[in-house]
């Protein structure tokens, strides 16, 4: 074997393939914390074909393969192709949160950069996979959904939509650097983010605003139209009515709320509820919704 090829083939056997269709982990070092999180690739991703990415955020005291699970977001990503990314957020196995913001004071201690993590986390991406940098998007639950209103707020360059389940905005300033659109998703008897804000129960560990509140400031900084276009979708599955709530804007960056009736801490379309969290509801399927709003949505 000449000196050439020898070179060669040592460069193949120790140069990373870039990643594939499948499920990965990942790893980085970033501010004294060893981050990591999930990569989930469509079986239909072609490589040569710019990509959407989700990042799908976990709620507090739940992992990112828990979200995973809990959200079914995978099974879209499969039909639609587009990658998923499930990020861990810090603190306990089981006690992992996002720092979105609202946390009381002690809670705020050492909380490490999240936004920062995020777009480190998407600059790994891009160099592993072929990402649409124009079609990246942030959902998740509860403090992952407070997460995504930060991300709007202080990544508007890189996110080009958000659609938060049950988490609103905890931050004290909401200002994007340009109009992101919006769809909302909440149960009226959510009792661990409730929907008319913090009560005594919730302000020990953090502030948030109501659903109202962070509606307002979405329609503000968006220049919608104050007055929705309001329907209602079919009750078919169970007793829990769903009303969708349309804000259109002449930028296009539309503020959609959808009002699950007595629903809980949940993620519509996913039979996962009870106790703490709260009832579900099968008339919504949140994957569906959010999907079809994101891919109407992409950074010009």
């Amino acid at each position: 074997m000449s000196a050439c090829a020898f070179t060669l083939l040592a460069v193949a056997l120790v140069t990373p393939r870039p990643l594939g269709p499948g499920d990965h982990y990942r790893t980085m070092d970033l501010e004294n914390y060893k981050r990591n999180y999930w990569i989930h690739v469509p079986a239909k991703y072609n490589p040569k074909t710019p990509t959407p990415v989700v990042v799908a955020l976990h709620g507090a005291t739940m992992t990112a393969k828990i979200m995973e699970g809990f959200s079914g977001l995978n099974k879209k990503a499969e039909q639609a192709c587009f990658i998923v990314v499930y990020p861990n957020g810090t603190g306990p196995s089981l006690l992992q949160t996002w720092n979105s913001g609202g946390f009381a004071s002690l809670l705020a201690r050492n909380k490490p950069d999240d936004v920062a993590f995020v777009a480190h986390m998407l600059d790994d991406l891009e160099r592993e996979l072929n990402v649409d940098k124009k079609r990246v998007y942030a959902t998740g639950i509860s403090n992952g959904g407070m997460m995504c209103y930060r991300l709007a707020a202080e990544m508007s360059d890189r996110i080009a939509a958000i659609a938060p389940v049950a988490g609103t905005i905890s931050i004290d300033s909401y200002e994007p650097k340009r109009p992101v659109p919006v769809l909302h998703i909440h149960g009226t008897a959510d009792g661990l983010v409730p929907f008319e804000g913090p009560t005594g129960k919730t302000t020990w560990v953090m502030n948030f605003r109501s659903v109202s509140d962070t509606m307002a400031a979405c329609i503000k900084c968006n220049g919608c139209a104050i007055i929705p276009k309001t329907t209602s979708l079919p009750s078919v599955r169970d007793v829990h009515r769903v009303t969708r709530a349309v804000h259109e804007s002449s930028s296009g960056a539309e503020v959609i709320l959808y009002v699950v009736e007595g629903g809980g801490h949940t993620w519509p379309g996913r039979p996962v509820g009870g106790g703490m969290l709260g009832a579900y509801t099968m008339n919504l399927d949140a994957n569906d919704v959010i999907w079809d709003f994101f891919r109407r949505h992409e950074l010009k």
